[in-house]
């Protein structure tokens, strides 16, 4: 399906000649560019974009799904002044979602499951350039802010992210937040990453926000869990998890490299880090850092194309999805005297437990990750 094509009959802020200074009258871009209008090749886009074009462009350019959600939409309140600080102007996001492979994500390597992350995340970082750029080449304004890192590392510890592409795709219908704090995709389910694009003018249609939740309350996040971050009656701890799940990330870099400033030789080093933790940092380093766990995504059996196996042998699916990451020795990072300690300690006594200040300023909140 095309675009409708742009009106050349409604005269854009420039369609007669500006008065301009002689000296830049003169120069070839702009006489290029005045020459250009005058012979109609340049017009002003359709004030409307074309809903069922706009979804082509976006399965096109390689998302497995998308809609759109106006930017005055209700549940964005908390969203539209970042978005319009972000591209003045902005009318409607457009939410993209782009399935992982869900095996690896399950698999007890962390290297298999951050592999994964991280190359879809590209391909969701390069499919919204795209759409962005066939938007700008119509002639709108189009922004897409990153799907994961690099961030706004100035406002750091505040909000870094530009967008908060969860709540974006929750209110264009492509999914519920689920107890795990992931957005849970009717079909796809907890294995799927986020982009959004802005852009500056309406679309014909929305996405409609789902009539019911893909979460079965299963409670298999809150089992896998290492740190007891997800509770069953939906009380999330974010300290726990990014303590954890994020050691290789911001907070956690700050605080290896407060232990490499503390400690007074090679040797009282290599007493405070092992080995192991010290060659995963500078993988982390030398590589898109990784996540220590992701597990509650990796359990998740909601979303139609996920369920089956659960539905047919929920007991195997225990068995072989979360039982292995259950049973896996590793080191657990956690605040000193924290529900998450006391947890882990409890709950994965197979498990080492690792006292880390996390790299938080306490006792200052901070925002949960977009």
């Amino acid at each position: 399906m095309n675009q409708p094509e742009p009106d050349s009959t409604r005269p854009g802020p420039a369609a007669n000649d500006p008065k301009l200074p002689a000296k830049l009258a003169a120069h070839p871009s702009v006489q290029a560019v005045l020459a250009r209008r005058r012979a109609g090749e340049i017009t002003t886009p359709p004030a409307v974009i074309d809903a069922a074009w706009l979804r082509e462009l976006c399965l096109a350019a390689g998302a497995d799904d998308a809609a759109a959600v106006s930017v005055d939409h209700p549940d964005l309140a908390g969203e539209r002044e970042h978005v319009l600080a972000a591209l003045p102007g902005t009318r409607t996001l457009i939410s993209m979602v782009f399935r992982m492979n869900r095996d690896n994500c399950r698999s007890p390597a962390r290297s298999v499951a951050n592999q994964e992350f991280h190359q879809t995340d590209e391909q969701a970082n390069h499919a919204a350039r795209s759409v962005t750029r066939a938007l700008q080449d119509t002639g709108h304004h189009a922004l897409n802010p990153s799907v994961g890192f690099p961030q706004e590392m100035g406002r750091f510890p505040g909000r870094i992210w530009v967008v908060a592409h969860k709540t974006v795709a929750v209110a264009a219908g492509l999914g519920v937040m689920g107890l795990h704090r992931n957005v849970i995709h009717p079909k796809f389910g907890s294995f799927v990453l986020l982009a959004t694009v802005l852009v500056d003018a309406e679309v014909s249609g929305h996405g409609q926000a789902l009539d019911y939740n893909p979460c079965i309350d299963c409670k298999l996040c809150v089992a896998a869990c290492p740190v007891g971050a997800i509770s069953k009656d939906g009380d999330f701890d974010f300290f726990a998890c990014t303590t954890h799940n994020y050691r290789e990330f911001m907070s956690g870099f700050t605080d290896w490299a407060q232990t490499v400033a503390d400690s007074q030789d090679a040797a009282d080093y290599r007493s405070r880090v092992t080995d192991s933790e010290n060659a995963s940092m500078w993988q982390s380093l030398a590589s898109p850092p990784g996540y220590k766990s992701g597990y509650c995504l990796a359990v998740c059996p909601g979303g139609e194309d996920v369920l089956g196996p659960y539905l047919e042998d929920r007991k195997a699916f225990m068995d072989t999805v979360l039982r292995p990451l259950q049973d896996k020795t590793e080191t657990l990072y956690v605040l000193p005297g924290s529900h998450a300690q006391e947890y882990a300690q409890r709950r994965f006594p197979h498990k080492p437990v690792k006292e880390v200040t996390g790299g938080w300023q306490p006792p200052a909140k901070r925002p949960e990750p977009s």
